[in-house]
């Protein structure tokens, strides 16, 4: 049986990534430092996955895995240096500190003459593929040709949502993990070095920009977008959010308007992209996920990045010449959105109260352009209690004779 080497046992490593190369035939090693999680994966050998709906809670057992200690780095790079794939779910935050244990193994199957390495890169970063390997190249600069031609840092885009987990859901087991029955993974079919593996619902396509913007900007952009407008109205969950017709609209134009921006960029059809926008409110109505307002929405400063979800999908459509008036709504919401102990947001918030929403937009965003003022315009309203039926129709209005999609 070949190995898959998994970094990081959180949810989306057991949820999702390990869940899929168990199911496709490997013996799938998870790395992590929680020790607690690593004594547990190799005790039993197996963890629980509950695929939920609404209506329905589906227990599906993940066998032949086990837990490697990732503080043991001469352990973590023997792993690597003998397994038939790899994968990355720890954060953006984390690949700095895993980039050297990776660059080990990898060093070691250079010096034994191994097969080329697939490392399957699963974080939510533009760029993630150069970011890892620059870093990885950096601990072992003397086989840097070796890694160009025989390591492949293949992007993916993870779809599948999966909520954070409490006692109640863990059921006595907590290596348990709740997801929604989405399971297809993008990646990047140009970035793999030799054979690229059979794995049902694994989806190999170039060129694969499309699917990292369909991701960023339109996937995570209508979840923000959903939970900023649920805030305003008080919602916990974001299926209630998503309920409500009001926030759905300005979620569907939004969606609406990055589809035809990421079509136009990447030179496609925009019917699929639609297609997608209409199953992302469907998905976000699961009411078994539990997925509230105050995690999905949490740290504005870095959801408010200069190329981050909303106000790089903003800066797509403008590069396309696609109005994003609901978009822009989105982004107001954004900066009256300070939950308890979100202390990222109520920073952003404090500083746009203080010093105006342009002021906020150039610290935080790195945004001085053309939907400054709409974005300054819609959030004075919402300041001045203005309900959200009232932004739409201003944008509508807005939109004049515009054929929209």
């Amino acid at each position: 049986m070949e190995k898959f080497v998994m970094y990081g046992a959180g949810n989306i490593g057991r949820g999702f990534i390990g869940q899929l190369f168990s199911g496709a035939g490997y013996r799938v090693g998870f790395v992590d430092i929680n020790k607690e999680v690593i004594a547990k994966l190799n005790e039993d050998g197996q963890y629980p996955v509950n695929v939920v709906t609404t209506e329905t809670n589906v227990e599906q057992m993940v066998k032949n895995v086990y837990g490697i200690d990732g503080g043991d780095i001469d352990l973590v790079s023997e792993e690597i240096a003998t397994c038939a794939l790899m994968a990355t779910a720890i954060g953006v935050n984390v690949l700095k500190f895993i980039a050297r244990p990776i660059a080990l193994g990898i060093k070691k199957r250079y010096e034994r003459g191994a097969k080329p390495l697939n490392i399957i890169i699963c974080e939510n970063l533009i760029g993630a593929d150069e970011f890892l390997k620059g870093l990885v190249k950096k601990e072992v600069p003397e086989i840097a040709d070796y890694i160009d031609s025989n390591v492949g840092f293949v992007e993916a885009s993870i779809g599948r949502m999966v909520p954070v987990m409490t006692d109640e859901k863990r059921a006595g087991n907590f290596l348990r993990v709740y997801v929604e029955p989405y399971n297809i993974l993008p990646v990047d079919k140009a970035a793999f070095k030799g054979d690229i593996p059979a794995v049902e619902t694994l989806y190999p396509f170039s060129p694969f920009n499309l699917f990292i913007q369909r991701k960023l900007f339109m996937h995570n952009m209508s979840h923000a977008l959903s939970a900023y407008l649920g805030n305003l109205r008080g919602y916990e969950y974001i299926y209630e959010a998503v309920a409500d017709y009001d926030i759905r609209y300005v979620a569907y134009k939004a969606l609406a308007e990055m589809a035809v921006a990421v079509a136009a960029e990447n030179g496609t059809e925009v019917k699929p992209l639609i297609s997608h926008a209409d199953n992302l409110l469907y998905r976000f109505t699961n009411e078994a996920l539990a997925d509230t307002v105050a995690r999905v929405g949490r740290d504005t400063k870095r959801k408010l990045g200069s190329n981050d979800r909303l106000i790089g999908a903003l800066k797509l459509s403008v590069k396309n010449g696609v109005p994003c008036r609901f978009l822009c709504i989105g982004i107001a919401a954004a900066m009256l959105f300070a939950p308890e102990g979100d202390d990222s947001s109520k920073e952003l918030k404090t500083y746009a109260e203080e010093n105006g929403v342009k002021a906020a937009l150039e610290k935080y965003s790195d945004y001085t352009g053309e939907y400054a003022d709409l974005i300054e315009k819609l959030y004075a309203m919402l300041k001045d209690g203005k309900q959200i039926n009232y932004l739409i129709e201003y944008c509508d209005a807005l939109s004049g004779a515009e054929v929209r999609v």
